[in-house]
């Protein structure tokens, strides 16, 4: 596997916490860096990848999917254009 470097500066204060916390997983301050970033990271790409309706948006989306599919007039000229230029072999 190979690794890239990510240099990171913490206060000491910030770096007393990590240390602490590093301390009480059992792992080093760059392993519990490391696993907190990437567990984080993963949460917020989990939660942008996701779309979340309330019930009533839900619903709507819903019946819209069910609803029968009527095409508006730009679609149906755009239809009757490409039906008189199309010839099917």
């Amino acid at each position: 596997m190979s690794t890239a470097r990510f240099d990171l500066k913490l206060d000491p204060d910030d770096k007393e916490t990590v240390a602490k916390a590093a301390a009480l997983m059992g792992t080093t301050m760059a392993g519990f860096v490391r696993s907190a970033a990437k567990e984080k990271a993963q949460a917020l790409l989990d939660r942008e990848a996701r779309i979340t309706l309330t019930r009533g948006d839900a619903e709507a989306f819903i019946a819209a999917l069910d609803a029968a599919f009527r095409p508006n007039a730009a679609l149906e000229q755009a239809l009757s254009q490409a039906r008189r230029q199309v010839r099917r072999a």
